[in-house]
């Protein structure tokens, strides 16, 4: 993996333009540790920068920024393209080809079908900056499903872009202000939903879209290559039709062709194992294809509630990987913390983000690539919220919203604790899918959204913090694809829709970025198989009777993987990969948070109002209820808004 960055228009005191794009490639330099390149064509006033972390071809000829053959195009290319081989095959050698790395057959398929054309034939993860010296025009890329991250945002006439937004922040042009509607919607979603940033003047390209400049001081023209909505509607209107043998035989054909290509590197390679289903599925078929035993990578805490090192440990004793699991204590948790406004950039609260640096960091010590199982969930049905969401609407829109929402006010006046303990003690008697980690935060999320008016209305409010963040920030949410943006999906079902609001919200702009910052961070590449195009759209053509049945989700996938591994090692109720952060805001965090969260502090920065927060401090404190998530996306703003002030 690696990092690009670059600017056009934009010139320093002296006429040269390498010594900002320099700045700006050394702010990124964990994503690329191996090599740095920069090109530059003063009289069209653009310079391109990037980090290398050579993966595919770590000779010389890989090196990049890389010019195509007729030296129309230069590019900065970010990430992987799996079926190289296939596009380079189908160009043929009549291209005097100096390497074998994916970049350049990338280029050389530029060349020969356009820019559009070419990356519609890619399969792959990639943010690419592309220069056409002939149409004087900078097309910035992002990978269908949102993998590689890619912001840009003009400053004074002169246009930055890069990987991460500490490469815009080095140069002398930059000036962030922040959004106060990208701030509402931080406080909602626990992320900043793309094309937004938390600074009004940046933005992100949208996955599978091409954001065409013609003019450094313009705005972009966006062209979608790829459309996951298209994507869905196809599958579902033609659904697979060969039984349930036939379905598992074409999905673990599909599995292995897929891995296959992704286990190719020129450098070592393994897997993150949890497990769970996702990772056991990724590393048995990684493990059958393979003459060695594949590294696999595990991290264990003490609390048994967030502990999967155990499952891990018995699948890989069982498929005979050569494993790697570290414990680590709350301590070694908590000293990640300071790092994470650094390592994220802009306000991120997913407190997974703590573990997943942490196994990151376990893997970088042994491999330079791991593969992961991102996706599986939203592909396959594997989202509690799926299947008891739909039976949940189901029994809602038969009552009507003012007898529901009476209920749901008797539901909240339980504390969350109190339901934990209700299920706790009722457990043996729940049928399975009623066991799962934290119910009384669950029971609470339905209970505030029971009077819901629609399905999607239920989900938007079961994916939601802060349910009123405005009265926070005193800002109006900008509009998202929840909230209307864009054509909503044509099809019915619960699942259905559930999996791709995820698929296009939840997964690119929070899953993806906490995986690819945290990689990134330790200089590891990280591979998600799920996410290949040609499983999504398998994926979307699964029925529902082999996505979810008798209650359980990842039906078909389980059927798979239970070719390679005994059930018995994967039936568990699903565990979160997270760490206690409740019990540590009531405790080893507590002066940290209290001091972040002071009213008087809040009131003197004036982004956000402190009677709310404060209250549900106040709340989290004496055990009322479990205020984590609320908390945790507050102070991780305020953690990011102190490093930015330091740093300013």
């Amino acid at each position: 993996m690696c990092g690009l960055t670059g600017c056009w228009a934009c010139v320093d005191p002296d006429g040269s333009q390498d010594g900002n794009v320099e700045l700006m490639c050394n702010a990124i330099a964990h994503r690329g540790p191996d090599d740095q390149g920069i090109w530059s064509d003063s009289a069209a006033g653009i310079t391109l920068g990037f980090r290398r972390l050579a993966i595919i071809d770590v000779s010389p000829a890989g090196h990049q920024p890389m010019a195509s053959a007729t030296g129309r195009y230069l590019i900065s290319f970010n990430g992987e393209i799996y079926n190289f081989a296939a596009i380079r095959a189908q160009i043929g050698d009549n291209v005097e080809w100096r390497g074998h790395s994916d970049t350049e057959v990338l280029l050389a398929a530029v060349e020969r079908w356009g820019v559009r054309a070419a990356v519609e034939q890619c399969a792959g993860m990639f943010a690419i900056a592309l220069w056409d010296k002939q149409e004087r025009t900078l097309h910035l890329i992002r990978d269908r499903l949102g993998e590689k991250p890619l912001y840009y945002g003009s400053f004074d006439g002169t246009l930055l872009f890069g990987s991460e937004l500490k490469a815009l922040r080095a140069h002398p042009a930059w000036r962030g202000t922040i959004d106060r509607g990208a701030l509402s919607l931080y406080l909602r979603h626990n992320y900043v939903p793309a094309p937004y940033s938390i600074y009004e003047n940046v933005r992100k390209v949208l996955p599978g879209t091409i954001a065409t400049f013609r003019d450094p001081a313009a705005d972009p023209e966006i062209t979608p290559y790829w459309s996951a909505l298209d994507v869905a509607e196809r599958g579902v209107r033609d659904p697979l039709t060969g039984g349930d043998a036939d379905s598992v035989t074409q999905l673990e054909s599909l599995m292995r062709r897929v891995i296959g290509d992704e286990m190719v590197a020129d450098v070592p390679l393994g897997a993150f194992l949890s497990g769970g289903v996702d990772s056991s599925a990724l590393v048995a078929i990684m493990q059958a294809d393979s003459t060695q035993p594949v590294k696999t990578f595990t991290i264990g805490f003490d609390e048994d509630a967030h502990n999967e090192a155990p499952y891990a440990h018995a699948v890989a004793q069982h498929l005979g990987t050569d494993h790697t699991a570290l414990y680590v204590t709350p301590q070694d948790a908590m000293d990640v913390i300071p790092r994470l406004p650094q390592i994220y950039d802009e306000p991120f609260a997913d407190s997974s983000q703590i573990p997943t640096f942490l196994v990151a960091q376990l893997a970088r010590q042994h491999v330079t690539v791991s593969l992961s199982g991102e996706g599986g969930d939203e592909l396959f049905a594997g989202y509690n919220r799926y299947f008891w969401g739909e039976r949940l609407w189901r029994r809602l829109e038969r009552v009507p919203r003012g007898a529901r929402a009476a209920v749901g006010s008797a539901l909240l006046r339980v504390s969350p604790a109190g339901w934990d303990y209700a299920f706790a003690t009722a457990a043996p008697l729940l049928p399975k899918r009623f066991r799962t980690a934290t119910p009384g935060g669950k029971v609470h999320k339905v209970a505030a959204y029971m009077s819901a008016d629609s399905s999607d209305a239920l989900y938007r409010g079961l994916m939601t913090h802060w349910r009123d963040p405005d009265a926070i920030t005193s800002a109006p949410e900008r509009e998202t694809i929840l909230t209307g943006a864009g054509r909503p999906p044509s099809f019915a079902g619960v699942v259905n829709r559930m999996r791709y609001f995820d698929l296009v919200s939840e997964l690119p702009d929070d899953i993806l970025v906490k995986v690819d910052r945290a990689t990134m961070a330790v200089g590891l590449e990280s591979r998600a198989p799920f996410l290949h195009p040609d499983v999504v759209e398998f994926a979307w053509r699964i029925p529902p009777a082999q996505q979810v049945r008798d209650g359980q989700g990842k039906w078909l996938l389980r059927q798979v993987l239970y070719k390679y591994v005994p059930r018995e090692l994967i039936e568990r109720p699903k565990m979160g990969f997270g760490v206690p952060i409740a019990s540590w805001l009531r405790g080893p965090l507590r002066d940290w948070a209290d001091e972040l969260l002071a009213e008087a502090r809040l009131r003197r920065e004036g982004y956000l109002a402190p009677e709310p927060i404060r209250r549900a401090w106040d709340n989290h404190q004496i055990g009322v209820t479990d205020n984590s998530h609320l908390l945790w996306g507050v102070l991780m703003f305020q953690a990011w808004l102190e490093a930015e002030k330091a740093t300013a």
